[in-house]
């Protein structure tokens, strides 16, 4: 099958892929690294929206959800409460037809519905009992969370459906992880399923779940109020249930003397990505991604290459990129391949400059890295040094305009100048609020804006973010709380799609 065709009738949706890069290099040092992003976006997946696939393709979605009952969800009690309610709303919203499970979490992993270790069909009896299940959980015993992630990944794996997720909700952190070791459980069930993972209330630990997310290829997020979770996890199945594509493959093949050193997700979310097996040297690096509905996501490429001995003063090649599917899925009109390209120059002008996107998410980065410092500091009691890093985060987050983390760090944090990161550490600042902060600045904002002030090279001006300028017609995005331009497609912000404007 050719790139952009569909074989065997008109594609039901177009996938297309933008690479953003500055391709010019010096040639002063044998070793270079070019950076790139890669932008995919899906579009006209349309529906999927009730989870099913529709004729006799049976159910896109198996879903697990897994319930922390460990004894600290006891207090408050509003906790434990919410968190079954949550699992109830979830419950309610899967269509029928859906394979469905509900993993009670203590030390150990123990199935809350059904009482069998399997999934069962979503239906109004499926979804009655279950519910009644949920709510007659109890919280006691302590906290395992590869177990509960084993079980879920065993569930899945009896199941047809090309999308198995998991829903994951802790309160703390995992003390009993010499049970089941969380490490050992991801090495084994990494790219098997999805799965989101959230924290409620004081004792849960950011870093942790981010690990989860990432290699398990999902999302983190938090409530800072028990009563927000159903309606948080009412949105977060609402989207899921939009994801109609199990998988795409982001395939990048290096011509000769140039090296792939990572390909990592830098939109919406930071996730790094590891390549299907073991590449042959010089041939083509495979990269899977998970679970797509209509939506955007960009990408950072990493390449290493030498100039010695390659012309000057041209456009050369250094890697193709291309999209891919599965065998079984011709539903997607895939675009033609795209190239990486260098340019080496000896003009400091031109190779001292980098491209507007590829900086904007190398900023975020550093905004990850200064959290988890701030935050390391701050438990060893360094008052100071972690004073020190969040002034830094503020800077970084003020330049790459992400508002989320800025109202975060106001929490931990006097701002006194967020364009310069002085900041003065308030006395009454809460421990949680720093797994909060770690939380949302693993949340990047789509790109930057738009770059008058780059220079302008022979190839003309690089390509830059799509962000809405000052002063430009908005609308609120249905999906977060940015605003989006009025003739956009993708809200700029989360990349949700857009209905068509007027």
């Amino acid at each position: 099958m050719t790139p952009d065709s569909t074989a065997g009738g008109t594609a039901r949706a177009t996938a297309d892929l933008e690479i953003s890069q500055w391709k010019y290099l010096s040639t002063e040092a044998r070793e270079q690294e070019m950076h790139v992003v890669l932008t995919v976006r899906v579009d006209g997946t349309g529906g999927a929206a009730d989870g099913t696939g529709g004729g006799d393709r049976g159910p896109l979605l198996a879903e697990v959800l897994v319930v922390d009952c460990s004894s600290s969800m006891t207090w408050p009690q509003e906790k434990f409460r919410a968190a079954r309610q949550a699992a109830a709303a979830a419950i309610r919203m899967l269509p029928a037809g859906t394979p469905f499970a509900v993993v009670q979490g203590t030390e150990g992993a123990a199935m809350a519905y059904p009482a069998a270790p399997r999934m069962a069909a979503a239906s109004a009896g499926h979804r009655r009992r279950a519910e009644s299940a949920v709510h007659g959980l109890v919280a006691g015993g302590g906290t395992c969370i590869g177990a509960w992630l084993d079980l879920a990944g065993r569930l899945l794996t009896e199941q047809d459906a090309p999308i198995g997720h998991v829903l994951l909700l802790t309160d703390g952190k995992n003390q009993h992880d010499s049970e089941m070791p969380l490490d050992a459980v991801l090495d084994t069930w990494e790219g098997r399923f999805v799965c989101d993972a959230w924290g409620i209330g004081d004792g849960w630990d950011a870093q942790e779940l981010l690990r989860i997310a990432r290699r398990l290829h999902g999302g983190v997020g938090a409530v800072r109020e028990e009563s927000a979770l159903p309606g948080e996890y009412e949105k977060l199945t609402a989207r899921l249930l939009t994801k109609a594509l199990p998988e795409l493959t982001v395939e990048v093949t290096p011509v000769p003397g140039t090296t792939v050193r990572y390909l990592k997700q830098v939109f919406p979310t930071e996730a790094d990505l590891e390549p299907a097996g073991r590449p042959e040297p010089g041939g083509t690096h495979r990269f899977t991604t998970r679970a797509w509905g209509d939506e955007t996501r960009r990408y950072h490429l990493c390449l290493s290459t030498d100039p010695t001995g390659r012309p000057r003063r041209e456009d050369l090649q250094l890697a193709v990129v291309s999209l891919a599917l599965p065998a079984t899925d011709r539903g997607v009109r895939l675009p033609p391949p795209r190239p990486c390209v260098v340019h080496w120059t000896e003009d400091p002008a031109l190779s001292r400059h980098t491209d507007t996107q590829v900086a904007h998410f190398q900023l975020y980065g550093e905004l990850g890295q200064a959290v988890a410092a701030a935050a390391d500091a701050y438990r060893r009691g360094d008052r100071e040094r972690a004073e020190h890093h969040l002034g830094r985060g503020v800077r970084l987050a003020h330049t790459v305009g992400a508002a989320r983390p800025l109202a975060d760090f106001a929490r931990l944090v006097e701002v006194v100048d967020a364009a310069a990161g002085r900041v003065r550490l308030r006395p009454d600042l809460a421990p949680v609020d720093f797994e909060h902060l770690i939380t949302t600045s693993s949340h990047s904002t789509y790109g930057p804006e738009q770059d008058d002030d780059a220079p302008e090279g022979p190839g003309g001006p690089p390509t830059a973010g799509t962000a809405a300028g000052p002063g430009a017609a908005t609308l609120p995005c249905p999906a977060c709380d940015g605003r989006a331009p009025v003739t956009a497609r993708f809200c700029p912000r989360c990349g949700h799609r857009l209905r068509e404007r007027p």
